[in-house]
């Protein structure tokens, strides 16, 4: 007689932003090539886990009022980029928030933190899954990891990447360390097929 064993099943939530900095990292500059899917299968594999659903959060280029070429053309592969995503399995939901220039010309991504928040608590509150894992570098979040762990029973899984030099771009800092007893330390490996 046969017997399968039914691995629990894992909810990845990723930060975009920090997966493409992590990415460029191993890419020595540039993008690696890699299936989000892939990689989110491999973070959950690694814990004995199966990937049944990957949240991603980011943001559409911005564009301005009159927007240019370069600003029409990013946002078309943009979006080329996205609907592709939509269409892979495990399901990934794509939740966006908005980019905004400022004064400096530099970009940053405004609403994401908040929507990560809120989907963290719905998906705990709801019981998707006992198990979660997250890709972030952000303190922010925090005191609703804590919340989710104490408050919902998650068993819920750091995916971070740190290059080990103190004040680097992938320093991690204490509190977010300490707030999350499990962790992944992300390898290349993870984005392979």
């Amino acid at each position: 007689m046969l017997y399968f064993y039914k691995m629990e099943e894992a909810i990845v939530f990723i930060d975009a932003g920090y997966l493409s900095f992590i990415s460029r990292f191993f890419g020595n500059g540039k993008h690696l090539k890699f299936k989000i899917e892939k990689f989110s299968e491999n973070l959950a594999k690694q814990r004995s886990l199966n990937c049944k659903k990957i949240y991603y959060y980011t943001a559409p280029p911005y564009q301005s009022p009159k927007p240019n070429e370069k600003e029409n053309k990013r946002k078309a592969n943009y979006d080329k980029f996205i609907e592709k995503l939509r269409n892979v399995k495990p399901q990934i939901i794509i939740r966006e928030g908005r980019c905004q220039k400022d004064e400096k010309g530099l970009y940053h991504q405004k609403g994401v933190d908040t929507i990560l928040t809120m989907d963290l608590l719905k998906s705990a509150q709801s019981k998707e899954a006992k198990n979660f894992i997250l890709l972030t570098a952000d303190t922010d979040f925090v005191p609703v990891m804590a919340e989710i762990q104490k408050d919902h029973g998650i068993n819920l899984i750091l995916a971070y990447f740190t290059d080990k030099r103190r004040k680097s771009a992938f320093s991690l800092s204490n509190h977010l360390w300490d707030s999350c007893k499990n962790k992944i330390l992300i390898n290349k490996g993870h984005f392979q097929d």
